[in-house]
């Protein structure tokens, strides 16, 4: 097995709840534990953690087995080489934030780990502060240095259970960057708990889908995305597009950028930082996609593609009907009211337009 695997054989049963999980996961990057709340992620992240004791079954991380109910095989969580990045940072109060780094870089000494305190100071831009006390912090500050202070710890495997949460937009914006990068800076892979479709979209390579205490989906995020609808799974969203797009060129006298998607092109504002050939991940929100039987003469919106009727879920007792848009190798979902849906007439395999009132870069909270 590789060692930037997890092998996942856990039940769970508490009162009201139970998880029970059987997935062998390919850690590369960031790997996104993605579900409603009461789903069951952190409890699975808990158990990954050593934190469930109580759990039954077996957990390996590459060559290693961390649980073996079966042959009395339990390494407690500090024996782990786990760093764990909780929602509310969970620093040392008493401490300054260059003391909450010592006793992480300390740790990482005593087990024969060599942190580089100066790089992850400087990666995470924490040199301001480092004489403040944890609690005068705000929650942006208080998260970069709670991702400092787990690379600093050297881990095999970094654990992050939602480390937006309660943030607002402009703060997760500026932190989403530190959180692409934390592979790269912890030399190690990442599993990233969220229920923000978006976040995941920015983030991840792969993802487990979760509900109701089992693994719905497992694989690469751009896969699982084109055969299952996880917008309703995401909270306070509707159904969405996940698609993976390629720079073709960028117009700096328009102020746009063309980028293929499915075989078709597709036109974005300027990215600052982009580049011909850069991949990008973008998300569309059903309701910002409307249908047309025939090709609509001159208008603003800029993102007007054939494409051609898919599935089609439509209930009595709803006001809309979702309908999947097959765009060349792309799968795009519009939301459209029954009404619209009777009046055009709309029919497995019947050509259309998809037009697209908005496409945005995963990840850009404005």
């Amino acid at each position: 097995m590789s060692a930037d695997r997890l092998s996942l054989d856990i039940v769970l049963a508490r009162q009201t709840f139970s998880l029970k999980v059987r997935e062998d996961v390919a850690l590369e990057g960031v790997t996104a534990v993605f579900g409603p709340s009461g789903s069951g992620k952190t409890t699975l992240l808990r158990a990954i953690a050593g934190l469930e004791a109580q759990g039954e079954g077996r957990i390996g991380f590459g060559e290693t087995v961390w649980q073996d109910s079966a042959a009395g095989v339990f390494v407690p969580a500090h024996q782990r080489a786990v760093a764990y990045v909780f929602q509310d940072a969970r620093l040392f109060s008493h401490l300054d934030v260059q003391g909450n780094l010592d006793f992480a870089a300390k740790r990482a000494r005593k087990a024969g780990r060599s942190p580089d305190m100066g790089a992850a100071i400087a990666t995470f831009g924490i040199e301001g502060l480092l004489e403040r006390r944890a609690v005068s912090l705000s929650g942006g500050e208080s998260r970069r240095v709670a991702l400092a202070r787990a690379v600093l710890s050297c881990p095999d495997l970094m654990l992050l259970d939602e480390p937006l949460t309660g943030l607002d937009r402009a703060a997760r914006r500026d932190i989403l960057p530190f959180l692409k990068s934390l592979p790269e800076h912890s030399g190690c892979p990442v599993l990233y708990v969220s229920h923000d479709l978006e976040e995941v979209a920015a983030l991840a390579s792969g993802i487990v889908v979760m509900e109701a205490g089992r693994v719905l989906a497992n694989g690469p995020v751009a896969e699982i995305g084109r055969s299952l609808d996880l917008g309703p799974l995401s909270e306070g969203a509707g159904p969405a597009s996940l698609i993976e797009a390629t720079v073709a060129r960028i117009d700096a006298d328009s102020g746009l950028m063309a980028l293929e998607a499915g075989g078709e092109t597709l036109l974005l504002p300027n990215v600052a930082g982009a580049r011909q050939g850069d991949k990008l991940r973008l998300f569309i929100d059903a309701r910002d996609v409307a249908i047309a039987v025939e090709r609509p003469g001159p208008m603003s919106i800029r993102n007007v593609l054939p494409a051609r009727v898919g599935r089609i879920v439509s209930s009595d007792t709803a006001a809309d009907a979702l309908v999947d848009l097959k765009i060349g190798s792309e799968l795009i979902r519009a939301q459209i009211t029954r009404h619209a849906l009777s009046e055009l007439k709309l029919e497995t395999g019947q050509q259309v337009f998809a037009l697209m009132k908005s496409v945005r870069l995963a990840g850009d909270f404005r």
